[in-house]
């Protein structure tokens, strides 16, 4: 038999080489740092041109120091101006809170958010002068924040009825939801509920209990038409505390 030659080898093909990613990785280094040379550029062209123009300001001013005079003169009558129109409204301001009157058929048409930012207006016409409206969610039992100027700190819970008197009466669980939360959290020294309803039975003698103030529909007409603050129309109220 003929000698058979063995059959060639095949070779392994040889393993590619992963494609060299230095040069795109360059470019791109190159472009950011192009990108923030020109930026700088940019920024040393404004800053050179604003301190040529404040220069420039600067010059002119000092040749034509009148200017300087009239825009002084142009300030200090606008600021004149300005200021005797802010004193002019506030003592409008303060006419319109002091001649502020609610009578008992608005106070019912009112929603209940209404009726806390009139009570609120209240306390202000009385010259509690940081009254605030507080009501919402998480007020923790508060509406209204108010200091008299006698330096009480005031904590108000204000029960809107639109019924008025033939509505629900405001009940002993009111009373003591904010009786809860109005020392401890506010520091109040006077704790009320105010109402243009009425108040279950229980509710006089818990509040003499728990040291509150209640002012039904009546005490509220009498505060809300007439002049006299509301600390003049309930009974024992507390003293200022010592120190204030």
């Amino acid at each position: 038999m003929a000698n058979r030659r063995p059959p060639p080898r095949r070779r392994k093909p040889a393993a590619r080489r992963p494609a060299h990613r230095s040069a795109p990785l360059r470019r791109r280094r190159s472009r950011r740092q192009q990108h923030r040379d020109n930026q700088l550029l940019l920024l040393g062209f404004g800053a050179v041109a604003g301190l040529a123009l404040v220069w420039a300001v600067i010059s002119w001013l000092l040749v034509n120091w009148w200017a300087l005079v009239v825009l002084g003169a142009l300030a200090t009558l606008g600021g004149t101006v300005w200021v005797h129109r802010y004193r002019q409204q506030q003592a409008w301001d303060r006419v319109r809170q002091q001649a502020l009157r609610y009578g008992l058929p608005q106070l019912d048409a009112l929603h209940h958010r209404d009726f806390e930012y009139a009570i609120r207006d209240l306390m202000f016409r009385d010259g509690c002068t940081d009254a605030r409206q507080i009501g919402g969610a998480g007020d923790n039992g508060a509406d209204v924040l108010a200091t008299d100027p006698l330096g009480r700190s005031w904590v108000i819970q204000v029960k809107h009825r639109r019924d008025g008197e033939r509505g629900s009466p405001v009940g002993t669980p009111d009373l003591q939801r904010v009786n809860g939360t109005a020392r401890q959290l506010y520091g109040a020294d006077v704790v009320l509920i105010v109402t243009n309803g009425r108040f279950s039975a229980r509710c006089a003698p818990l509040a003499a209990k728990l040291h509150m103030h209640l002012a039904d529909r009546r005490t509220l007409a009498t505060w809300a038409s007439g002049g006299r603050p509301l600390w003049e129309l309930l009974p024992k109220i507390p003293p200022p505390r010592r120190g204030r």
